[in-house]
């Protein structure tokens, strides 16, 4: 797939963190790339792994930076993590290690925080984290609670620089009960094949576009998308050849795209 190719597509499927923004820190070209989907009417939407904040607070934050988005067009690890639990077990119970955004997709799928004899235990990206939280976790597990984690992000990008995410925070639970969790966000083909459903596209006619080798691009590939890794978060061009697997196209961040239309349409 070459930049033209890309232009074509109907669809797109954009990861934020890394690829729209730093914390509250806006990447350079996202304005334009914005303009560009809303002018050549592009299906798009904002999958993200990230499940601290809800759709419409995502809006929100998009406004504050100057960016017209609705609501609709986002998809959180949050959201995917309640539909899952709600179809495994309609009525479960949890203990929620996570912020305000996981708590509030769960309950509106009408899942109950339990931390005394729980169903399952959620573990997001809380910002509370601590010793507390996590001897609580390993105890309920032990107890037999099932261990959940919303996303498979061993890091992510901040404005300061790298953070911790979710497997990060999930490792000493894995370690201490010795069991694995399932991992609901990205590259999980479940919240990829709503996202496309949500999308309204076929997955040939769609393209992933993230910055992370181990979550974006492998979710596009094993969903039959064209993939895009932009440079623009956690993951460098040498970093690439580490991986068995490798994008179709490789741009400096999504300014490129725009940029791209323009030169071919001169």
């Amino acid at each position: 797939m070459d930049l033209k190719q890309l232009l074509e597509k109907k669809g797109f499927i954009c990861d934020m963190d890394g690829v729209i923004y730093h914390g509250n820190r806006l990447l350079p070209g996202v304005k334009e790339f914005l303009d560009w989907l809303q002018k050549e009417e592009k299906n798009f939407l904002f999958l993200t792994n990230s499940g601290q904040n809800t759709p419409r607070e995502l809006q929100q934050k998009l406004e504050r930076m100057g960016l017209a988005v609705d609501a609709s067009h986002f998809y959180t690890s949050a959201l995917a993590t309640a539909h899952f639990l709600n179809s495994q077990a309609p009525g479960c119970s949890a203990y929620v290690m996570g912020d305000h955004g996981l708590q509030n997709a769960l309950y509106d799928a009408g899942i109950t925080y339990n931390d005394v004899n729980p169903d399952y235990v959620v573990v997001g990206e809380p910002a509370g984290y601590g010793l507390a939280m996590i001897t609580k976790a390993v105890r309920l597990v032990n107890a037999g609670a099932k261990l959940i984690a919303t996303n498979y992000d061993l890091t992510g990008p901040t404005e300061s620089g790298i953070a911790p995410a979710c497997r990060a925070l999930l490792a000493p639970i894995e370690l201490a009960t010795g069991k694995q969790a399932y991992y609901v966000g990205k590259p999980n083909p479940l919240m990829m094949r709503t996202g496309l459903k949500l999308l309204g596209v076929h997955s040939e006619d769609a393209v992933m576009i993230g910055d992370r080798m181990d979550t974006d691009i492998v979710a596009g590939i094993e969903s039959g998308l064209d993939t895009v890794l932009v440079l623009s978060g956690v993951t460098t061009r040498e970093e690439c050849l580490n991986f068995p697997y490798r994008p179709r196209l490789i741009l400096d961040g999504v300014g490129d795209i725009p940029a791209a239309a323009q030169t071919l349409a001169l």
